[in-house]
């Protein structure tokens, strides 16, 4: 039996589709690191768990990782898909001596600036950046670049504390509101302009076996800034054209110099308004957003399994099909408050129901998100992309969820 430790804080359904997908593998005993234990059914996805104070923190992680392999035995991996969690991760399997990606890798990709100036340093393309302590770096910083400007923390992730900002003035703010310090920089990118898309991998023993690529209309950043906004996401079928050859080398070359041995990363990228590209950024875990439930659309198969045989197993089973182009429109909530109302949903329907294949509707009175992914989703596909861009229309056009 393979003692198999994952991490999870929180039960939320995107974490625990993970967690079934290991504990399904044959020979594993699943064994948690929670802040709150799962309840009904998904209770029983762990052979045994520990509950920490703070799932986040590596000295807790390792004293639950070695409470649970004095109980069971030696394990075999260490897992979690959070993007907060993996320099823990990593630490905690240096202590244990578990095989699997190493702190200092983790941390690689987890620290933007210093994965930037890494991917720089091997002719990889990249938004200009600089690390802001002061303001004289910030002003600096805005002269040599102009403006808009993006500021973030080092370490962040899906625009969270992200602004995007247009003047000396709200540079000067967004500056202050992140506390930027010389022990606490805050990252500023020039912003870039074009059409955003992602590049996700399933790499085993340091090579890339599977890719994927999907374009963002618009922006994720675009639609922070803009509430009426609603975010689509395209996976088309056909990623082997000359379009994408250039993504597809740059993607690769990524992973590969970042020293990610086996593991799932999300990469976005840019192709900017005069045609050349750009890495915007590139995480070590799998994608968020449903990307897992669309690329499963696509390939007609289970990325959720995917990813447990390449992370336990080191195992890769495809290659897969891409059989279908497939959209993710996300259904952002109008308005301040709690979700009031929803409307559109039967003609939406009544004109694309045919080609959605899952769906989750916001909950009335359940509080807006504050995220460019929404309160809700539709997931469409059809052999056709245009015939799947055309449904996300509908459904972003037809379907309105009110908040108050």
């Amino acid at each position: 039996m393979r003692n198999v430790l994952f991490a999870a804080p929180f039960p939320a359904e995107a974490t625990l589709r993970f967690a079934r997908a290991a504990a399904s593998l044959q020979g594993v005993r699943l064994l948690g690191a929670v802040q709150e234990v799962p309840r009904g059914d998904d209770a029983r996805i762990f052979g045994d768990v520990v509950t920490l104070k703070d799932g986040l923190d590596a000295r807790q992680l390792i004293e639950a990782a070695k409470l649970l392999e004095h109980r069971h035995g030696k394990l075999h991996r260490v897992l979690g898909i959070l993007e907060p969690l993996q320099v823990q991760l990593g630490e905690v399997r240096t202590a244990l001596g578990v095989p699997g990606t190493s702190a200092a890798t983790a941390d690689l990709f987890r620290d933007k600036a210093r994965m930037k100036d890494e991917l720089r340093k091997h002719g990889l393309p990249t938004a200009r950046h600089r690390l802001l302590t002061r303001w004289s770096e910030a002003e600096a910083f805005a002269a040599e670049v102009g403006f808009p400007i993006v500021v973030k923390p080092p370490a962040g992730m899906g625009c969270k504390a992200t602004w995007r900002v247009k003047d000396l003035e709200e540079l000067r703010q967004a500056l202050v509101a992140s506390g930027a310090s010389e022990e606490r920089p805050a990252l500023a990118e020039e912003f870039m302009r074009g059409a955003e898309h992602s590049f996700d991998t399933i790499t085993v023993g340091g090579e890339v076996r599977f890719h994927s690529i999907s374009r963002y209309f618009p922006t994720p950043l675009e639609v922070m800034d803009t509430p009426w906004v609603q975010w689509v996401v395209v996976f088309p079928r056909d990623i082997t054209g000359p379009e994408f050859a250039e993504a597809r080398a740059m993607g690769i070359k990524a992973v590969k110099q970042l020293g990610l041995e086996t593991g799932f990363t999300h990469m976005e990228w840019f192709r900017r308004d005069n045609g050349s590209l750009a890495i915007g950024e590139i995480a070590a875990r799998p994608p968020g957003a449903h990307f897992m439930q669309a690329n499963s659309h696509v390939y007609g198969t289970d990325m959720y399994r995917a990813w447990a045989r390449a992370v336990i197993d080191d195992a890769f089973d495809g290659p897969f099909e891409r059989k279908y182009a497939v959209g993710v429109a996300y259904l952002r909530g109008m308005g301040r408050g709690r979700v009031a109302a929803i409307s559109g949903v039967d003609r939406a329907n009544a004109l694309v129901g045919r080609h959605v294949v899952e769906s989750r509707l916001p909950t009335i009175g359940a509080p807006r998100s504050d995220s460019y992914e929404g309160d809700g989703y539709v997931i469409a596909r059809d052999p056709d992309v245009e015939v799947v861009k055309a449904a996300m229309k509908v459904v972003i056009e037809t379907v309105r969820v009110e908040c108050r």
